[in-house]
């Protein structure tokens, strides 16, 4: 599956496009110049239960560390995956008051 990233001013997302068509998207936006929150996650119903939205966190996980970046996961989906593996995710995790 090939992700791509697309940014404009402040705001960004991760996606899935097959045969010209949006089928998944991480959406963030950049809260300074270190930090960006996560804020959304959608799967198109065809794709469920493939990883597909695990795939797309993890791309944008390589990112902000290639970017030295920190994450703030306030998507429900990205927040929950994130805190069960705080380990795997410690070096770009971002704490409320904390960034």
């Amino acid at each position: 599956m090939n992700i791509q990233q697309e940014e404009h001013n402040n705001r960004g997302r991760f996606f899935l496009n097959e045969n010209g068509e949006d089928r998944a998207e991480m959406i963030y936006s950049r809260a300074s110049d270190e930090v960006i929150i996560i804020e959304h996650t959608e799967v198109d119903p065809s794709l469920k239960g493939q990883g597909v939205a695990n795939l797309l966190l993890d791309r944008l996980v390589e990112w902000a560390r290639e970017n030295h970046l920190r994450i703030l996961p306030l998507c429900p989906f990205a927040k929950v995956v994130m805190e069960r593996k705080k380990d795997q995710y410690a070096d770009v995790l971002a704490l409320h008051g904390h960034a």
